[in-house]
């Protein structure tokens, strides 16, 4: 029986990828972003043993579908900076980029602190090529290692979308944005690829897929579906080669402490997101800004081989979700879809920063605590639904 077939007796649990990562492992990572010298074996060695913590904390919190936990990144998507050549560093613009929550909120938002108003500190200045085959060979040793003394119903490894790869640099080599990007994805293809004949799902992070509308205060609904639906055709050609049951697509807002009021919402993306080729779909619905939106559900029709992941905790609070709570998101999602349909799952991911002295968002024991009250919740779901 397939591994995943478990979900048709119980509600499995998830997250997004990113977990707390050990300071010593941090400072080694952020050593090697910033070009400072780094020991190459020790932040290896930290590295598989970082992982092996966190493969097994996940399965004592009763996580079932586990991940390294991207402890080999230095963030979701810069890490790919060092996989593909033709990127190269360079010296951000001055100032902040527009969007629509720093307009918003710009007292709160001062000095950079939304994270969608960065300027660009890489560009594509050569053809986009794959050369990250020695760190994903070392990523998927370290998580096949892991999981020998760590029972779980499956494994993924997260990966960056072409959307998500493109938007985090200047395009200064290919003629347009749309040959930039599709370049992007036929180069971060063959990790995808790779990671699935590994034997482990595949996770698409895609955030900019729901952060476009919000980064481009220019554009209107209309156009930045319109956006949505081309880069949509152009993830499906890089997952053409992987049988949908092992891709899980994962999308979300990006901000994390803020206020939130330019969120595309969900009745405006649901209908492109089932079309991509994967078997599961990952997204928020944990906070408050969008713990409404499962009621989509009941009008976008979910393809019969779909599943969905919501986000049943949040990276948005510290506040620790009650066990009830979590049930009664779980329960009401499956009434539409069918319980043997939800997963669930986290809003983002919960990693820690990388700058030495600066205190995460949400400290590790929150993130165990709010796990904890995600595996309770779930299984209170369960005893409910297959009552």
């Amino acid at each position: 029986m397939p591994r995943l077939d478990e979900r048709h007796r119980r509600i499995l649990t998830t997250h997004t990828g990113s977990l707390p990562r050990p300071d010593a492992l941090s400072a080694l990572l952020f050593a090697r972003m910033t070009r400072q010298p780094y020991d190459p074996g020790e932040l290896a060695r930290l590295t598989a043993e970082a992982v092996a913590a966190i493969v097994k904390t996940q399965a004592e919190f009763g996580i079932d579908i586990v991940s390294d936990g991207e402890q080999s990144k230095t963030s979701f998507q810069a890490y790919a900076a060092d996989r593909l050549a033709g990127i190269e560093p360079i010296t951000p613009e001055r100032g902040e980029r527009r969007t629509r929550e720093n307009m918003a909120f710009p007292r709160f938002y001062r000095d950079g602190a939304h994270s969608g108003s960065a300027k660009p500190r890489w560009a594509c200045t050569g053809p986009i090529k794959y050369i990250g085959h020695e760190a994903l060979a070392a990523d998927l040793a370290n998580l096949k290692r892991a999981l020998q003394s760590a029972p779980s119903v499956d494994a993924f490894m997260p990966s960056v979308s072409p959307s998500s790869c493109a938007g985090f640099m200047e395009n200064r080599y290919y003629k347009s944005d749309e040959e930039h990007v599709l370049a992007v994805a036929e180069a971060m293809r063959e990790e995808y690829e790779t990671i699935v004949a590994a034997g482990f799902q595949v996770q698409i992070d895609d955030p900019r897929l729901a952060m476009h509308y919000m980064l481009s205060p220019d554009e209107d609904v209309a156009a930045a579906r319109a956006w949505a639906r081309r880069r949509v055709d152009v993830l499906n050609h890089a997952l053409r080669n992987i049988p949908p049951e092992r891709v899980r697509h994962h999308t979300c807002y990006g901000i994390n402490m803020g206020p939130r009021v330019s969120d595309m919402e969900m009745k405006h993306l649901a209908d492109l997101i089932v079309t991509i080729r994967a078997g599961f779909y990952s997204f928020e619905m944990a906070n408050p800004r969008h713990e409404h939106e499962w009621r989509v559900w009941e009008h976008v029709k979910l393809p019969d081989d779909k599943v969905l992941i919501p986000g049943c905790i949040t990276h948005a609070s510290v506040i620790v979700e009650h066990p009830d709570l979590v049930a009664e998101r779980i329960v009401r999602l499956a009434k539409v879809v069918g319980r043997e349909r939800v997963i669930a799952g986290t809003d983002c991911g919960f990693a820690s920063t990388l700058v030495p002295g600066q205190r995460p968002e949400i400290e590790a024991e929150i993130v165990w605590a709010k796990f904890k009250s995600l595996a309770e919740g779930a299984r209170i779901a369960s005893e409910a639904l297959w009552a």
